[in-house]
């Protein structure tokens, strides 16, 4: 049973309410906390933030070098027509600038997504002392939910709305802020988009090299998704940026008191 006031937490009162909306004897402004609400098990997570958004500027980096490895190998393949002036010694360079490239993507990417993984854990770590009664799974789904085939494509960005939620509390009048969470909506989407997108592509490039016959269709789609991954990785970094020094902000104020609490409910993200 959800509580009756702000229908997200579970309810602990007799009331139907949660122990954050439930009535509680008047205290201080900011007094002593309540039993239990302690920040202990709070770990930074600026150094892994860092090193996340410096991966993503690699990712970036990396489909800048594919879009122009790209550009040149769609310029020496043949067109629809058939036709092309260059010489095989020259589309063999072309081919393997495009193979360099796209090594140096995969290295990219694949230690972007081992450390966003960890820092992504290490912010719902963080979230479930900010306030575990707003996060819709235990913090291991914080790993496991990315490695599930088709709920990967929603069920972090649950996990990921309930960790936005709990570190926006940031307010020093009545505990709460009002974040929006536009950047994580928008990272998301359209990582989801570039990611379908990228999948499709490369398997058409792929058919088209089984076929013998790659052209400057298949070169050109495949550069769509690198220009696509770029603005994914942007959104990216926005997010973790902005998540990261929310909780950094959350943090500083300690755990509020929760008769500093209001009976509101908890903040709109």
């Amino acid at each position: 049973m959800l509580c009756t006031t702000c229908g997200t937490r579970p309810a602990a009162s007799a009331g139907g309410q949660c122990a954050v909306c439930a009535p509680v004897s008047p205290a201080p402004p900011y007094g002593p906390t309540a039993p239990g609400r302690s920040f202990s098990g709070l770990r930074s997570p600026v150094g892994l933030g860092r090193a996340t958004v410096a991966l993503l500027w690699a990712v970036v980096a990396t489909d800048v070098i594919a879009l122009a490895a790209g550009a040149n190998l769609r310029r020496v393949y043949p067109g629809p027509d058939g036709g092309s002036f260059y010489d095989l010694a020259t589309a063999n360079r072309a081919e393997a600038f495009y193979g360099v490239a796209g090594g140096l993507q995969t290295l990219a990417m694949l230690a972007t997504v081992v450390l966003f993984i960890i820092w992504f854990h290490r912010v719902r770590l963080n979230a479930e002392v900010f306030d575990a009664g707003l996060q819709p799974m235990r913090p291991g789904w914080a790993i496991g939910a990315w490695f599930i085939p088709v709920a990967n494509f929603w069920l972090p960005h649950r996990i990921a709305i309930g960790v936005w939620t709990a570190s926006a509390r940031t307010g020093t009048d009545d505990g709460r802020r009002t974040v929006s969470k536009v950047p994580l909506d928008l990272w998301w989407g359209v990582w989801v988009v570039s990611t379908l997108f990228t999948w499709v592509a490369s398997k058409y490039y792929a058919y088209e090299q089984e076929e013998l016959a790659p052209g400057r269709e298949a070169v050109t789609l495949v550069m769509a998704a690198d220009a696509l991954d770029i603005v994914a990785a942007a959104l990216a970094i926005v997010f973790v940026r902005k998540l990261t020094r929310m909780q950094g902000e959350r943090a500083s104020l300690g755990p509020a008191p929760l008769s500093s609490v209001s009976p509101a409910g908890p903040a709109s993200v």
